[in-house]
């Protein structure tokens, strides 16, 4: 076997299952990159971006709460099948246009599309796995997820300066999500899945192939026995004290709570901003910066989905939220001593930037009167506007502004000059990287197991 204790088909089909988490962790990472040069070409406001990022929550919102009754309902293999077609459709429908509006369509389904398969995926991979290397099966998971995001910053380098270098990005996904859909539709349904619908035939036959042996009654029996306890508890019973299932629900919204609030997601999304705000001035420099966030997530994750049946998920959380307590702590003492431009990236393409662009306004209105203007309008108005503009006109609108202000941006009043000391600018990103590990090591693997 491929590893101690599991068979090799087993091993095989938890493989192919996680490559959802690939293909999940290079969606989160990819917006990074793709982020810089998009708010370029439809020249997109600061809200306009921050929907572009949300609007893949949007579509993992409505999944998630939809999900568990469709694996249910349909399976866990079939649902991932429907996942990565629909993240292939999803990716196919932003190669071909330039329009905002297609491109909030587009990461909603692919949202969808990932907030499906990571709940499928973790149930199938579950309960193809033998309990006693569960959690390294699922752990396969997160490693994959890490490895995708990798992927999305070495990309997003890649094509940093390459003419549309977004839509290559968004591509790149499509022949691995078709290729799963197919690999997948090989594979046995989990047997659980099928003992659910009253196949316990087909279930017998599914744990032979998968455990290489000729019986596997006493696994079954052992999954009907589960089953049947299942049965006794109803949705309010996740509320009572019955059997400490209040208190398990409550551990496993902790973990989940944290998973959001210690601003992991936030960094997978902004990465290469962010970095560009503390110093890392081009496209180029920025992306590149982030790649080593993803070559972090990888190596940390390693030892974490490796061990985690020797050293067990608690005392790996344990150690993680302590090292990620100390670095956002330093982090935050670092950035005190750095001016952070956080709204330099986007104000740059904002309208009421762009307006100030056009000859005969600067004299004629103030900036603070143009805020008031855009900010009345009503947002078809403003939608319009935006979509009308090329990308032609949006450089030029660029160029135009330099020349104005002299080579200052026209909002100082909101920004100001000057260089980040190199020291700060690395002790800022190695600060970064240590939290980065240590959520790589603790909560990233932690929520899937405990």
């Amino acid at each position: 076997p491929l590893v101690s204790g599991c068979g090799t088909f087993t091993f095989l089909s938890s493989a192919v299952a996680a490559v959802s988490g690939l293909l999940m962790g290079y969606e989160l990472g990819l917006i990074s990159g793709a982020l810089l040069q998009m708010s370029s070409i439809l020249a997109l406001s600061c809200k306009e971006q921050e929907i572009v990022v949300s609007s893949l929550l949007f579509g993992a919102l409505f999944a998630s709460l939809t999900g568990g009754f469709l694996i249910d309902r349909f399976g866990r293999r079939l649902a991932i099948i429907i996942a990565s077609s629909l993240l292939v459709l999803g990716s196919l429908l932003l190669l071909p246009y330039e329009s905002y509006g297609i491109l909030i369509v587009g990461r909603i389904a692919i949202g969808i599309s990932i907030s499906l398969s990571s709940i499928a995926t973790c149930v199938y991979i579950a309960e193809i796995a033998p309990q006693h290397r569960r959690g390294l099966l699922v752990s396969l998971n997160e490693l994959m997820i890490v490895i995708g995001i990798l992927f999305a910053y070495i990309s997003n380098y890649a094509f940093a300066s390459v003419s549309h270098g977004w839509k290559y990005m968004f591509g790149l996904v499509i022949p691995l999500g078709a290729l799963q859909a197919i690999a997948m539709y090989f594979l046995p349904p989990s047997p659980r899945f099928l003992v659910m619908k009253n196949k316990e035939e087909a279930a017998r036959k599914v744990l032979e192939r998968l455990r290489e042996t000729s019986d596997a009654t006493k696994e079954l029996t052992m999954i009907k026995s589960s089953l049947k306890d299942e049965h006794q508890y109803s949705f309010l019973d996740l509320f009572r004290s019955k059997n400490n299932m209040r208190a398990r629900m409550l551990v496993g919204l902790t973990l989940v709570f944290f998973v959001q609030t210690t601003g992991q997601p936030n960094i997978l999304f902004y990465a290469s901003t962010v970095l560009k705000s503390v110093g890392f001035q081009s496209n180029e420099a920025a992306s590149l910066a982030s790649t080593g966030v993803g070559v972090v997530k990888v190596v940390s994750t390693v030892p974490a989905t490796v061990f985690v049946d020797q050293v067990g998920s608690k005392t790996f959380l344990c150690i993680g939220s302590s090292v990620m307590a100390v670095s956002l702590v330093t982090m935050g003492l670092v950035n005190r001593n750095i001016h952070v431009n956080f709204t330099s990236v986007c104000r740059s393409q904002s309208p009421e930037d762009f307006f100030l662009q056009r000859p005969g306004n600067l004299t004629d209105v103030t900036n603070g009167s143009l805020k008031d203007l855009f900010a009345s309008m009503a947002l078809p108005e403003r939608l319009s506007f935006d979509t009308q503009r090329s990308p032609a006109f949006a450089r030029t609108g660029e160029l135009n502004r330099t020349a104005l202000a002299g080579g200052k941006s026209t909002t100082g009043s909101h920004m100001e000059s000057g260089e980040v000391p190199v020291v700060l600018k690395w002790f800022s990103l190695a600060s970064l990287l240590v939290y980065v590990a240590a959520f790589s090591i603790g909560l990233g693997p932690s929520k899937y197991l405990i």
